[in-house]
């Protein structure tokens, strides 16, 4: 996808990512229940939830690595279920725990993976050069990888997802173990991908402070959506000032959305 600041992220057209009423259990444990969720061009959507709320497991379906027990799961138009490689060519990931080989150099691990999504040579240097470049990692091409900070580990595996130009990018707590300051800068520059790439952006996490910036905040609760809207919606629902506020006394109440995604997609 070629970048452009003239994206409008209100252009209509089918979500890159639809999760229509998704269950899944492991033994006696009901880790999603109806799970409805969506994803559009252009927007961040922040999936807030405390630890255990469902969100790795949701992560978990959403690429791939397990399938559901009911409900469907489009990316990219592609069913995950019948199609997951077609789904898979467009979504870039940043897991929870890190996957970046430390024992390599970063140039390694990106040619790597640039090679699992088909790209040539010449086509992968010149995507990792420009990736690292924009986010300040030009000259840590040839560092072996446990040689980096966390925060500059985090910025190459989010160089590595964005090297096939993906339409949707997932990333699962990516700032865990982050100081502030890193996460401000990764949170601002998934934002202004948003903005410039026009990429459909699932941001997991249980800190509110990174939900604020976000187009839509889904608040998932005991494996259940709690409510989908924008930051000021859900303050306002809630009667508080704060999303913080919101946040806790929406899932006090443990109330889960009784509409279905057709609801969930009223413009901001």
């Amino acid at each position: 996808m070629t970048p452009t600041a003239d994206f409008d992220r209100k252009s209509g057209g089918s979500p890159l990512v639809s999760v229509e009423c998704v269950g899944k259990s492991y033994g006696a444990t009901k880790a999603l229940d109806r799970v409805d969720l969506h994803v559009d061009a252009g927007e961040f959507v922040a999936l807030l939830g405390l630890n255990g709320a469902g969100k790795t497991t949701l992560f978990q379906l959403l690429t791939g690595l397990f399938v559901p027990d009911e409900g469907s799961i489009l990316v990219n138009g592609a069913d995950m279920r019948r199609d997951p490689v077609g789904g898979l060519r467009g979504l870039g990931i940043v897991f929870q725990d890190s996957t970046l080989d430390l024992d390599l150099p970063v140039s390694s691990s990106l040619y790597f993976h640039a090679g699992l999504h088909g790209l040539a040579r010449p086509a992968a240097k010149a995507r990792m050069m420009q990736e690292l470049d924009r986010l300040g990692l030009r000259d840590s091409a040839a560092m072996i990888g446990r040689k980096l900070s966390g925060g500059n580990r985090r910025r190459v595996e989010l160089a590595r997802a964005l090297m096939h130009h993906p339409s949707v990018l997932l990333l699962d707590e990516p700032t865990a173990g982050l100081d502030p300051a890193v996460r401000r800068d990764l949170l601002a520059y998934v934002r202004k991908l948003c903005d410039e790439r026009g990429l459909g952006v699932l941001w997991a996490t249980h800190l509110v402070e990174e939900a604020e910036r976000a187009d839509r905040v889904v608040i998932l609760h005991r494996g259940r959506v709690v409510e989908s809207a924008p930051p000021a919606t859900i303050m306002q629902k809630a009667g508080k000032p704060a999303l913080s506020d919101a946040f806790l006394a929406l899932i006090e109440t443990r109330a889960p959305v009784a509409a279905g995604p057709a609801a969930q997609r009223t413009s901001p």
